[in-house]
């Protein structure tokens, strides 16, 4: 076992192990190492842990001391240079009239080196760049020429996630990424959807190729000749995420095509082609042991856990639900019942428009007072005594009342 640390000397650049040589470093603490350049800067992004010997390249980089105050302000004066270099170079660049477009500027730690990184899309003759760069800045000049990738690494930025570029933020090595990934995972083939802000193919289809390349293993083929639990039939539509497919059967070619699990299918022919020559169906019941219930209820529409409905039960409900209201004691012209509910009344077209003069009036319509007469209530009531005359609706009450009972 080796004890190391690991250092890192821009953000989202790559790691590198340093023997710490006794020092107990932290993480995100500067520490000024020795490396093939001479003494760099660096931030410590994993502190003293102990590794195999094999993953430890032989020997190891020793940590000359932990960074004090004075280094500290040292790289800032470094990062404060570099803008102005960026800016020199950008004029000599165009005083030259070369075809190269500057990214960044890196000087070292002691400010002994400088070097430019630039992007071109062929090679360029900068030899006379370098010169009055030398002559300027009075140090070792270094033009290095990278790619689109490196350059939105340096540079950053946000992707179509709405996150971080990657490569900015936590991957180390660029993976190379193919045009076949994008066709494995169902993606589309337009550059614009499926091409980072680089111009090159988004990193991130690399993350899920495994996932895609197993589950691609069991699903069938495009245009695969299958039996499904109701028949035989062709596949026409591959979901390699739910591991679902679409299979237009045979016996029923004028319905859409019904959904099944990649587990409830058997493949007969595999990918285009004819029909095998000779087949036969199998018989139905044994096409029906490759239906599963999670298949059935992917069919019907119901969610994980749910019973299946019965349409006679929930056509029962509803019926039953709407007698309840009918009787609720509500009109059927929708206004409600002023008697309690207790019984339907008498339309207003079936009341009389004048009272008889022999009639009695209902004891549930006016109050009698006790020992008297109808007709003397009435006269009472009409002669302007005393008396309270019960409430009665508008729509209740007997235009002749008062004649009736003078007669």
């Amino acid at each position: 076992m080796t004890e190391i640390i690991s250092v890192r000397f821009r953000p989202g650049g790559k790691q590198y192990y340093f023997d710490p040589m006794g020092l107990t470093v932290a993480e995100d603490q500067g520490v000024i190492v020795e490396t093939g350049k001479g003494l760099e800067y660096g931030t410590c992004v994993r502190r003293n842990a102990m590794v195999e010997d094999e993953s430890v390249v032989q020997p190891l980089r020793p940590v000359v001391r932990l960074a004090t105050e004075k280094d500290e302000k040292q790289v800032r004066d470094n990062r404060s240079r570099e803008k102005e270099a960026l800016r020199v170079c950008q004029q000599l660049v165009e005083r030259h009239g070369l075809d190269m477009k500057l990214v960044q500027v890196e000087y070292s730690f002691d400010g002994g080196k400088i070097i430019f990184f630039f992007t071109s899309d062929g090679r360029v003759d900068f030899r006379a760049l370098v010169k009055d760069l030398a002559g300027i800045f009075r140090a070792r000049i270094e033009l290095r020429q990278i790619g689109v990738r490196d350059e939105a690494r340096m540079l950053g930025g946000f992707g179509i996630c709405g996150k971080p570029f990657c490569c900015s933020q936590f991957l180390n090595e660029f993976q190379p990424v193919s045009i076949k990934m994008a066709k494995t995972q169902n993606l589309s083939l337009n550059p614009t959807k499926i091409s980072g802000t680089c111009g090159r193919l988004m990193c991130c289809l690399k993350y899920e190729q495994g996932a895609y390349e197993d589950a691609v293993k069991r699903c069938p083929k495009q245009e695969s000749f299958v039996e499904c639990p109701d028949g035989a039939g062709t596949v026409s539509a591959v979901n390699v995420l739910k591991e679902q497919v679409k299979v237009r059967l045979e016996d029923a070619t004028d319905q859409p095509p019904k959904p099944y699990l990649t587990s409830e299918i058997r493949v007969v022919r595999s990918g285009k082609g004819k029909r095998p020559e000779g087949y036969t169906a199998p018989p139905k019941a044994e096409l029906e042991q490759l239906r599963t219930e999670e298949g059935e209820r992917i069919r019907s529409g119901r969610k994980a856990g749910e019973a299946p409905a019965d349409l006679g039960e929930v056509l029962d409900r509803y019926l039953g639900d709407g007698s309840q209201r009918q009787s609720g004691g509500q009109r059927p012209g929708g206004r409600r019942n002023r008697s309690g509910g207790q019984g339907q009344p008498q339309p207003k077209a079936q009341q009389p428009k004048q009272a008889q003069p022999h009639q009695k009036p209902s004891p549930k319509k006016e109050a009698q007072p006790a020992g008297a007469q109808p007709g003397e209530a009435k006269g009472g009531q009409a002669q302007g005594q005393n008396h309270k005359r019960r409430y009665r609706p508008h729509h209740r009450r007997r235009s002749g009342g008062g004649q009736g009972a003078q007669q």
